[in-house]
């Protein structure tokens, strides 16, 4: 019997359970399921960086359904719309279930010992021709941690490339990077049950309404009940988290530095600083006193264009609230100067000394559901266990813990960052990239780009997927993959909370874990430790988390206090978890006392202009010695602005109902089927000045490309334009719809996360009973995923003189 307890997809967050901060944010389960389950499995959803806990059920070796786990401390029983929906792409029909190999220019069925033969044949070749640099990895935000760890020691210990990164730099990078600057570490300072008790919520560039639906339930109850917190929302676009809004502030894009400098003026005119915490706990606050005394309101408006007086408004909160938790997420991120951006709301809670406490907190949000756990481990390019890749004294730890050669681990320059991997398989650098559960031929800048690098003829590339993603087309070895609910793994969410999601049902066909993918692949290659041991010890998930433990121990991120029995008790618990925090650590700094010490800390710092990075004879030479960092910022122009030619800017962001690049959500019928398609949001005076209505077909032009979509109007600053990027090619080719066409090829210096919040591009109303351009940047993008879809499907194509037209939906955001 089917059972669904509310339709989540037109009552998006559910009923109100109010509560004020005196009390628990009570229970409420929410369940969907299409047959009544046979049994329960313990799982965790990963369709957001949220991490709620919830079962799965199983009937007849299928995923039936998903209830929300009303024992966790994330989610108290409720799920999102795609938590609810998003497990039906597990029974998709078209998932891989067996290898492909390119053979003769098309993929063809292969066994799986071939294709891992081909895979590590041409591993050794490239390593003896080119030496292991010549090998890269591009990974995911949805591998397990156990997989990640995996992959991290075959890399740097085995392979010993420092070219290793994933898709979670362009989302999370900038999080990590401002956490390591102010705090000297990564791991978030705060907690979701901050937001229980917080008298004021500030979301920077974070439309939490829409991308952590679940969390924004949380702050809903707040606010339908007694003593209520105010809310200050900074978003360009009139979002559904900016309609419940105390205050609002739209800023033009690229400008929330000096929208931030101007806020942390208003706080320190206002007497709001606590000195005393500034003075015992932290260095730089003269520095930044100085620099922001320039940004007056009527200067901020002028570079923002913030009304002087909502500025004002939103300063008067800021300095006067008792406790405050912020939230902060890809508006900053994504956008011009980011890791200073993001430092500055760490700023805001230094000077006011509103960290470490109840109700007071700091949330540098990830995007994806495992993005931590890249992080932590190292198989985004970091060191695992936030080791400092510039203390040679932590390479030795590694060195010790692996019992490998010092030198066989990269740490004689900086991790090689994501786009400088694909800037160096453009220039034949790197012949090998190995690319895991994610997208980038979607979900990169600048498209064109990335589709000519992957057919790059000396390049080999290999991709690691459950479905034929636009990606893995461009392939030459395809492995099927088990996805969530067909494997065991942890992982950790925003709120450091580990959770557990245990094997429900066998993967199809012959699709198997990223976990033994990895494993056999460090098998075949024969990777050795000094002894002659085989380097990777461990054989399945709970083994892999038990020497993942091992190598935390005395760091951070502590996990030699978790088990899996432990994770399977009822809850997720939050690191570290060890000997002196036995039950888990609910937020960090309570005593005053950060990493920053020049032998534990996991950076030295870089220069928000240029990316420099400081020196270790710099740093220890004013070695903070447990003091959080200040560091202030003046207000920089975007890269590329609006002018004559492209005279309006271009956004781009996120739906409620879809993840990534839909290769999940896309095969949920109920989230297709909200959302089918992406858009271009527009003010009400530019579609006018352009003669575009609702609905009309609109041709927005960048100088990298083009796409066409259908015209939202409302809800937009004038000047303004906003595109979701889930869009690509894979079920419609008929036209160029993904935002990444326009996106330009930019990157914080610091996180070196790209800069895809702002762009300059023209628009006009698009008659779409023309044929299609055969020529130019519009022409080309048509062509690619024309001959994509039509060359490895077998699928005819036929011209359309008339686009179809997506199905109406209730809610539409961002």
């Amino acid at each position: 019997m089917a059972t669904e307890t509310r339709d989540s997809i037109n009552d998006i967050w559910g009923a109100r359970t109010p509560h004020g901060p005196d009390t628990p944010w009570p229970e409420r389960v929410d369940e969907h399921t299409t047959d009544t389950p046979e049994r329960w499995v313990r799982g965790t959803c990963v369709l957001c960086s949220n991490g709620c806990g919830l079962d799965i059920g199983v009937r007849d070796g299928r995923i039936v359904g998903v209830r929300g786990l009303a024992s966790d401390v994330t989610n108290k029983g409720r799920l999102g719309p795609k938590g609810l929906h998003g497990w039906q792409a597990n029974n998709s029909e078209d998932r891989l279930r067996t290898p492909l190999i390119r053979r003769d220019g098309r993929l063809q069925e292969a066994s799986w010992d071939e294709a891992m033969d081909l895979i590590v044949r041409r591993s050794r070749e490239i390593v003896e021709r080119h030496t292991s640099g010549a090998m890269g990895f591009y990974t995911s935000g949805q591998l397990f941690l156990e997989e990640y760890y995996t992959l991290a020691v075959i890399g740097k210990a085995g392979l010993g490339t420092p070219h290793m990164d994933g898709n979670t730099r362009l989302c999370t990078a900038t999080a990590a990077a401002a956490l390591k600057e102010s705090f000297g570490s990564d791991g978030q300072p705060g907690a979701y049950e901050d937001l229980d008790v917080t008298d004021t919520i500030l979301h920077v560039g974070h439309n939490i309404a829409s991308q952590q639906t679940v969390l924004w339930a949380r702050i809903l109850d707040r606010l339908a009940g007694p003593n209520p917190p105010k809310l200050v929302v900074i978003d360009p676009r009139r979002t559904f988290t900016a309609e419940k809004a105390t205050v609002h502030l739209a800023p033009r894009v690229g400008t929330n530095v000096a929208l931030l400098n101007g806020l942390i003026r208003l706080v320190i005119e206002a007497g709001a600083v606590d000195h005393a915490f500034l003075d015992a706990h932290t260095l730089g606050y003269d520095e930044l006193r100085r620099t922001v005394e320039t940004y007056t309101p009527e200067r901020v408006e002028t570079l923002t264009g913030v009304p002087a007086n909502e500025l004002r408004r939103a300063g008067e909160i800021l300095a006067t609230t008792r406790t405050l938790v912020s939230t902060v997420l890809q508006g900053v991120y994504q956008s011009m100067q980011a890791t200073a951006a993001a430092v500055q709301v760490n700023n805001l809670h230094l000077v006011r000394g509103l960290i470490g406490k109840p109700g007071s907190g700091i949330l540098q949000m990830n995007g994806q559901p495992t993005a931590q756990n890249t992080r932590e481990t190292g198989a985004d390019g970091d060191l695992p266990g936030f080791r400092n890749w510039d203390n040679p004294e932590h390479i030795r730890q590694l060195a010790r813990l692996w019992n490998v050669p010092f030198d066989k681990i990269p740490h004689w320059s900086p991790p090689t960052h994501a786009m400088q991997i694909w800037r160096y398989c453009e220039t034949g650098s790197i012949k090998f990239l190995w690319i895991q559960a994610t997208n980038p031929a979607v979900s990169l800048p600048d498209l064109g780009r990335v589709r000519r690098i992957l057919q790059k003829e000396d390049l080999f590339v290999v991709v690691q997927d459950a479905f034929m993603t636009e990606t893995a087309r461009y392939a030459d070895v395809v492995l099927p993959a088990a996805i969530w609910g067909e494997k065991t793994g942890t992982f950790t969410n925003v709120s450091r909370t580990v959770h557990i999601s245990c094997q429900a049902v066998e993967p199809p066909g012959e699709a198997r874990s990223d976990l033994d993918i990895f494993l056999d692949y460090a098998r075949r290659m024969d990777f050795r430790d000094q002894d002659g041991q085989p380097l990777i010890k461990w054989h399945d998930p709970e083994s892999t988390f038990e020497a993942w433990k091992a190598c935390t121990r005395g760091r951070p991120c502590d996990y030699t206090g978790l088990t899996y029995e432990k994770l399977l008790a009822g809850s997720g618990i939050p690191w570290p978890v060890n000997d002196e925090h036995p039950d888990g650590t609910l937020r960090l700094y309570t005593d005053g006392v950060f990493p920053t010490s020049a032998e534990y800390a996991e950076t030295y710092g870089q220069d928000f202009d240029t990316g420099a990075s400081v020196t270790p004879e710099e740093y220890r030479a004013n070695d903070p010695r447990g003091r959080a960092l200040i560091k202030p910022a003046e207000h920089q122009e975007p890269h590329e602005v609006p002018d004559d030619e492209y005279p309006l800017w271009l956004t781009t962001g996120r739906q409620v109902y879809h993840f990534h690049t839909r290769t999940k959500t896309g095969r949920a019928r109920a989230l297709a089927e909200a959302a089918p398609d992406a858009f271009v949001q527009l003010s009400e005076e530019d579609a006018a000045r352009h003669g575009i209505a609702q609905d009309d077909w609109v041709l927005v032009e960048s100088r990298r490309g083009a796409i066409i979509e259908r015209a939202l109007i409302g809800n937009v600053e004038p000047g303004l334009v906003f595109v979701p990027w889930h869009y690509g090619s894979w079920d419609d080719p008929s036209r160029p719809r993904a935002a990444n066409e326009l996106t330009l090829t930019e990157w914080d210096p610091v996180s070196k996360q790209p800069h895809f919040k702002y762009a300059a591009v023209r628009i006009s109303r698009y008659d779409a009973r023309a044929a299609l351009p055969p020529k130019g940047l519009l022409g080309r993008a048509v062509d690619a995923a024309r001959s994509l879809v039509g060359s490895q499907d077998e699928q005819s194509t036929t011209e359309r003189s008339e686009f179809p037209r997506p199905k109406t939906t209730q809610r539409v955001d961002g």
